[in-house]
């Protein structure tokens, strides 16, 4: 179930920015029929959402987005996703998972008692801490315990179905993902990537600060980087791009993976990476404002503060996400000159019925102007190499699927959600390539 998002090319002008420069950009209105009477969305904005994606100079736009409203037959449930594809069919790769992973998801989560809570206790369900990154809380509600359960499995078939697709090659092409269950007060965040989740809250003085509900998943983060080289891939960063640490195969400079997890990618399943998210929890609270989901096309020129502040300043929550996608684009033209300006995808989701503005344009204190110095050029050198796109894959040069002779046999499997693995006398615990799962933080 899903939808085809259709695109429109031209310019046009948002709170008095400019989008599109006569590229793709997934905008308008669009609604489809999901599972259970879910109302599907791949572009537009709807009474608490706010989605966009934008092309970039690279190529295909290989970003895709979609909500659900209704998730399940809940009215009081949403879903939201963005996905960054990468490799030569990544745009296909994160299509084909924007349109299959809702169903997976809201079949499983059907039967568990999701459908069931019916109370609401603050004391035991804590919100995460805020700060520049976060860690896995745990939990003893059962909305989490099973919840959790179903979307780990519904990632694990999405994968599984992706790697015996005959139709897409995702061999050496994937995506990430980082999406969001709300159900009443309830957040679920899934992360696979570096894609992220910005949550804008109120502090003590009522001042809108932002909340990174996820960790981008790189392969340089030590937990991640242990992972892949016990499992005999490969973490380096090259010379000319010295801050940019990728996935390589044991024997072969290839194909440079700039993330520890994603969807496909069967190259280097073997080899370290994980289709497993990390899951976070979050409980809403009165001051909890809206949540922000996008690519790196976003974070890669524009801090948490300035996202929340972008969105916060938009004259109606309607263009909210076009307009951040729209300060985005000019960032990497104004920091990044030479650079290929990167996909962008943005779904905002609104916790809060819009209020009216009381006059008709932004009020200049909440403007974000581009000439501000928080916008200004990075202050660490950038190389060209690494200015010059940030490709999230370099080489795809090799066979289009692995052989099915050759197998890895990886370290200790730790997620004791997956018991089909088998004990074997040396302590470890192997399983077949595809399923190698690591230690997980949920």
């Amino acid at each position: 179930m899903g939808a085809c998002c259709s695109c429109q090319i031209g310019v046009e002008d948002v709170d008095g920015y400019p989008v599109g420069d006569k590229r793709e950009i997934h905008g308008g209105s669009g609604v489809s029929h999901g599972d259970y009477g879910a109302r599907v969305r791949v572009k537009g904005s709807s009474k608490y959402t706010s989605m966009f994606s934008q092309q970039g100079t690279k190529g295909n736009n290989q970003d895709a987005m979609t909500v659900w409203e209704n998730f399940g037959g809940h009215k009081d449930a949403t879903f939201c996703a963005v996905f960054d594809g990468h490799g030569p069919s990544g745009h296909k790769v994160a299509q084909n998972v924007r349109d299959n992973l809702p169903s997976k998801l809201s079949s499983m989560l059907k039967h568990t008692l999701v459908s069931q809570i019916k109370y609401d206790r603050s004391d035991d369900l804590s919100s995460i801490n805020s700060g520049e990154h976060v860690h896995n809380v745990h939990h003893h509600d059962p909305i989490y315990k099973s919840v959790k359960q179903s979307i780990l499995q519904s990632f694990k078939g999405m994968d599984e179905d992706l790697e015996i697709d005959d139709v897409i090659d995702s061999f050496c092409s994937g995506t990430t993902a980082v999406t969001v269950l709300k159900k009443g007060r309830h957040l679920l965040v899934a992360n696979l990537g570096d894609s992220r989740a910005v949550l804008c809250t109120r502090d003590d003085k009522n001042q809108i600060s932002p909340v990174q509900l996820t960790v981008d998943l790189k392969p340089n983060l030590p937990g991640e980087c242990e992972r892949i080289t016990k499992c005999n891939g490969r973490v380096f960063a090259r010379e000319k791009e010295s801050s940019v640490f990728r996935v390589w195969m044991p024997d072969q400079d290839s194909p440079g993976l700039a993330m520890a997890r994603a969807f496909g990618d069967f190259c280097l399943k073997d080899f370290g990476v994980i289709s497993v998210p990390e899951i976070y929890y979050r409980k809403l609270t009165s001051k909890d404002e809206f949540l922000v989901l996008a690519t790196d096309g976003i974070w890669d020129v524009l801090s948490n503060e300035e996202v929340i502040q972008i969105v916060s300043s938009a004259s109606k929550r309607s263009i909210a996400a076009r307009l951040l996608v729209a300060h985005a684009v000019r960032a990497w033209r104004y920091k990044f000159p030479k650079a290929k300006i990167d996909d962008c995808a943005v779904v905002c989701l609104f916790f809060k019925r819009e209020r009216p503005y009381l006059t008709k344009s932004m009020s200049t204190k909440s403007e974000i102007s581009l000439n501000d110095s928080k916008l200004g050029p990075n202050p660490e050198p950038v190389d060209s190499a690494t200015e010059d796109g940030l490709e999230t894959v370099l080489d795809c040069e090799m066979p289009t699927r692995r052989d099915p002779n050759t197998h890895h046999y990886l370290a200790t499997i730790y997620e004791e959600n997956h018991a089909s693995a088998e004990a074997h006398q040396d302590g470890l615990i192997h399983r077949r390539p595809r399923d190698f799962i690591a230690k997980q933080q949920v």
